[in-house]
């Protein structure tokens, strides 16, 4: 009898933790390029696309839950995760300002200017625009909601969404041929967390959207870290002293 009862408890640590490391996991990579941004003082490394990206997708699974129910961890990782992206933009939009030597016109969400998309000089209009695509997403979930194929694919919308979240970290790296900036350690943990995240879908039998969006994470988060070899690589080469010919 005790036994059993160690064996359940020992499953039920087990259980716990693994929720805890899905609700929080996907937050830590973000700790070290934070502190990074913050030390330094320089956004450039970081694109704000991430955020958007991660933004978009977890506004998406939120209201796919509605719809659909999964696992509740994958809903709070969904609720922690918007609150770090937003975190992660105040700073940014707050150190690119500090850092500007030259005063620059402002760009607000209000002027309406899509060369500016994403790029305002204010963290309420970030805030703004998701507040108004949350309002959008929620009206049309009240509506469509118990039709299948919208929330199929919505939920497929989301999770796509998430599994291009570094694509705009690889395309500036590609862009700047340098990974200057960027924290490996945040993409590191990436990697780790993806395929921890993926082994968890596919244990839980999470809808299906949720593995295809894992295997395309893990995938995009080795590319990047191949750009951090290939471009120290090519920085080393470069800069080597040429051999005198005497």
């Amino acid at each position: 009898m005790n036994n059993v009862y160690d064996e359940l408890t020992i499953k039920d640590i087990a259980h716990w933790l693994a929720s805890g490391a899905i609700i929080f996991g996907g937050i830590i990579p973000y700790v070290p390029q934070y502190r990074e941004i913050k030390k330094k003082e320089n956004a450039e490394g970081f694109s704000l696309y991430v955020c958007l990206a991660l933004l978009i997708a977890n506004t998406l699974r939120i209201f796919f839950w509605f719809g659909k129910h999964y696992e509740v961890p994958l809903l709070l990782q969904s609720i922690f995760m918007i609150i770090t992206m937003l975190i992660m933009i105040k700073l940014c939009v707050s150190v690119q300002n500090r850092n500007q030597i030259i005063k620059t016109r402002e760009h607000v969400i209000a002027d309406l200017d899509a060369n500016f998309f994403w790029k305002w000089t204010d963290f309420q209009s970030y805030l703004e625009f998701m507040l108004l695509f949350a309002a959008l997403v929620g009206v049309l979930t009240y509506l469509l909601g118990n039709i299948p194929i919208f929330v199929e694919t919505m939920g497929l919308l989301a999770v796509l969404t998430e599994a291009m979240l570094g694509i705009p970290q690889f395309i500036r790296n590609f862009v700047n041929k340098s990974t200057s900036g960027m924290s490996i350690m945040m993409v590191t943990m990436w990697t780790l967390g993806d395929a921890f995240k993926t082994g968890y879908f596919i244990i839980k039998e999470a809808p299906i959207q949720f593995e295809v969006c894992g295997i395309l994470q893990v995938i995009i988060d080795i590319a990047i870290l191949a750009q951090v070899y290939i471009y120290q690589s090519s920085a080393t080469v470069h800069t080597r002293v040429p051999v005198r010919a005497d």
